[in-house]
């Protein structure tokens, strides 16, 4: 499923609207509708009688759809207070019709928290203040508001929900990051006033509603309990997301793709996708056509990551699997393993010499090689000796570089850089990011929060052109991006969160699982596509498996994921 970013989505209502395939007001009273059959579908309760609902609009279109959904709850029957930030007369044309329909069977108040706390808490609030367009901070009397609203109690305890319309406000709809005025210098207590400040700005929600598609936001941090309902507001597909605004110059196709095949209509076969992707051996084949990965292993005592990333391997598919240590780890792994084979592999003339043939497919390196024990420059070696012996007669031989790979080269990126190519995948987390890509960290894409900042699909995008290879960036929302633009997000949030995959191994088992899917010569050049299983399947092992999980439990829980999805 695409997403779609704040311009591209405005570039998709411009072009409908221009040929008077719709109006802006029908696109706005859809929207309001669909905002309060989306509140009825998912709290069937409210639909029973009448209730106290308070909006809050803000001074956009995204206030007129608030505009509708009163009018649409006070047709219900509902006691409805309607605030309006901002003046009636400087509303877009669209807003200000709606406001007059409104006006005609309700009244507006002044979004103020003084006025917006002096009713009773309502059964129902609505954040209509902010949308997809912001790209400020939102204004103190608007959070302010919000919480004299929700704060508000009477002698009964009402259950208050809260649903905001389109994103919550005060978070960009791109990045999904809280939009925050700028911190100010000062002492521990000016630091901590100000905290205490601005913590109201990003508008909390029980539900998000949002139309035609789902934003970025959406899906790389959580917007409310549960996963946004997208309406449907009768947008055509008009031009092609190719054509559309980029997510930034560096997009190959302008799309975003949500990993997420099992849920919502537009989710794919998941059975058939992964036999179009990486599992072509189903239909027969030698244990070869399906590919020899060799994973490299770490010295005595620091073996257990590379083992897990080489069970990783052979249980997603790869035909057989290969872990390399040095000599005086031999005797301690060939205590530990069966269908993995070993060899001695100590240094990297033992790996050239190894990687002379082209039955080895795909390569994982870095999984407990050993940097923190004096061995950066010997894994500096290995990964040039591993980079070296690239070509092989079908094709690019395929690797991964996860862990101590990439933290060996934190003070040189650009030599590593310069090594890689089309065929290698990167796996970091945010930490080994920042290393690679300092410009690009997470800390400095931060740094002003009072402008809409460069959202982690883009930094992960950059950093993929940059090193001109695919790179995956771990993390809850993972980001996938690739040299030529095509960028992905698996969001493990919501109804997908699988909090007891944050243990120890985990990402020794992605790094392989990913390996043994591009050891398999069948797959194609599909390096991206190939990348999305592997994060998809580590996900649904964890899930499947459920709490308790240790990171040996995801290989082994594999088998059960795939009779699940049919394979």
């Amino acid at each position: 499923m695409d997403l779609l970013t704040s311009a591209q989505m405005r570039a998709v209502e411009r072009d409908a609207i221009d040929a008077d395939t719709v109006t802006g007001l029908e696109l706005m009273e859809r929207a309001g509708r669909g905002v309060v059959d989306a509140v009825l579908a998912q709290w069937p309760e409210l639909a029973q009688t009448s209730h106290h609902a308070v909006i809050l609009c803000g001074p956009g279109n995204n206030g007129g759809d608030g505009f509708v959904v009163a009018r649409l709850l006070k047709q219900r029957g509902w006691e409805v207070e309607v605030f309006l930030f901002g003046d009636a007369d400087r509303l877009p044309a669209d807003a200000r019709k709606m406001h007059d329909l409104w006006v005609q069977i309700g009244e507006v108040s002044a979004m103020t928290p003084a006025a917006a706390g002096l009713g009773q808490r309502p059964a129902l609030l609505v954040d209509a203040v902010f949308g997809t367009g912001l790209s400020r901070p939102i204004p103190r009397d608007c959070a302010l508001s919000f919480q004299a609203v929700a704060r508000r109690t009477d002698k009964a305890i009402i259950h208050m929900r809260v649903v905001a319309v389109d994103v919550p406000s005060g978070m960009d709809a791109d990045s999904g990051a809280v939009l925050l005025p700028p911190c100010p210098g000062g002492d521990a207590e000016q630091v901590a006033q100000w905290q205490a400040e601005v913590q109201p700005y990003n508008l909390p929600c029980d539900l998000c509603v949002t139309f035609h598609r789902a934003k970025p936001a959406h899906y790389l941090s959580e917007v409310g309990e549960n996963r946004p309902v997208i309406v449907d507001i009768g947008l055509p597909e008009g031009r092609a997301v190719a054509d559309m605004l980029p997510l930034s110059k560096l997009s190959g196709d302008g799309r975003v793709r949500l990993i997420c095949p099992a849920t919502g209509a537009q989710g794919s076969n998941v059975a058939a996708w992964l036999k179009k992707t990486a599992y072509s051996h189903l239909r027969g084949g030698h244990k070869y056509d399906r590919g020899h990965a060799l994973i490299l292993g770490g010295g005595t005592g620091h073996g257990g990551a590379a083992r897990l990333a080489a069970r990783a391997a052979l249980r997603v598919g790869a035909g057989l699997a290969t872990l390399g240590v040095p000599h005086e780890a031999l005797a301690e792994n060939a205590a530990q393993l069966n269908a993995i084979m070993l060899r001695e592999i100590g240094d990297a003339t033992a790996l050239a010499k190894t990687l002379e043939g082209d039955r080895l497919t795909a390569l994982c390196i870095g999984p407990g090689l050993g940097v923190g024990q004096g061995r950066e420059q010997d894994v500096r070696d290995l990964v040039a000796a591993a980079l070296a012996a690239s070509d092989l007669p079908q094709g690019k031989r395929r690797y991964v570089l996860d862990a101590d790979a990439l933290t060996a080269f934190r003070d040189d990126p650009e030599t590593l850089f310069a090594m890689l190519h089309e065929a290698c995948v990167l796996t970091p987390h945010e930490g080994e990011f920042a290393r690679l890509f300092p410009d690009l960290a997470e800390r400095n894409r931060h740094q002003d929060c009072s402008i809409p900042p460069m959202s982690k699909v883009e930094a992960v995008q950059r950093s993929a052109k940059r090193a001109g290879c695919t790179i995956l960036l771990k993390g809850p929302a993972t980001v996938i991006a690739s040299p030529d633009g095509t960028v992905s997000i698996h969001a493990a949030l919501y109804d997908r969160r699988a909090d007891w995959l944050g243990t120890a191994g985990a990402g020794d088992v992605l790094a392989g699982m990913i390996t043994g899917l591009m050891a398999n010569g069948r797959a194609g050049g599909h390096i991206h596509q190939i990348v999305e299983v592997a994060a998809y399947l580590h996900i649904e092992a964890a899930r499947s498996f459920g709490a308790g999980l240790i990171a040996e439990d995801l290989p082994e829980e594999l088998p059960k994921v795939f009779r699940a999805i049919g394979l």
